[in-house]
């Protein structure tokens, strides 16, 4: 099977990231910006756009609101998938996987990256929940500011949610519609990986 150029290598993740670094100084705004589709417990899909923040040796992270929707649903599901689609490459990267949480040292440091506003802003906010008014939410946020501090620990409902893929596939654009597609599949996330070619 001939996977030279771009799709050259025998590590999915380290590819990955090559192509997100490439994509870094191309892209006008969030570069590791992806698709996030859960389902709930009818199987209805849901799909928001969230910040990846780290392409590990073997998974995929992202942070967020644990009792927000996409949070709740995947704690039901233990799976979600996304996409990571660049157009000023022509690009894109497609995962599926099961999910788990990170909760440990990893999601402290993250946590204590951000800036102060948005620290406070994880405690004020109760993700996907109705809100009366902008008022209400910035009322919330000064209650926090008081009762937290200048140094808010990681609230106890916000982390990391890991990806490991059961299913990569890297894509890139090709003259007359006639793309290049590989896809990299495992039944479980202790085997090794079957790769095939994909037709467009």
């Amino acid at each position: 099977m001939d996977r030279s150029g771009i799709f050259a290598g025998d590590d999915p993740f380290a590819i990955a990231r090559s192509w997100l670094a490439e994509a870094e100084p191309l892209e006008p705004n969030d570069a590791n910006a992806i698709a996030l589709a859960t389902v709930d417990g009818t199987g209805l899909p849901n799909v928001r756009m969230v910040l990846l923040k780290d392409i590990e040796p073997a998974g995929f992270v992202f942070y967020t609101n644990y009792t927000s929707r996409k949070g709740r649903e995947i704690e039901v599901s233990g799976k979600a998938a996304f996409v990571l689609h660049w157009k000023s490459l022509r690009r894109q990267i497609r995962v599926r996987g099961l999910t788990s949480r990170e909760e440990g040292p990893q999601a402290d440091e993250y946590y204590a990256s951000r800036s102060l506003k948005s620290r406070l802003g994880a405690w004020a906010s109760r993700q996907s929940q109705p809100l009366s008014s902008r008022t209400a939410l910035m009322a919330e946020v000064a209650k926090v500011t008081a009762s937290k501090g200048t140094n808010p620990p990681r609230p106890a409902f916000w982390g990391g949610v890991r990806i490991t893929p059961l299913e990569i596939e890297f894509w890139a654009d090709g003259a007359f519609r006639l793309h290049d597609r590989f896809r990299w599949e495992r039944s479980t996330p202790e085997e090794g990986w079957k790769i095939e070619r994909l037709n467009p």
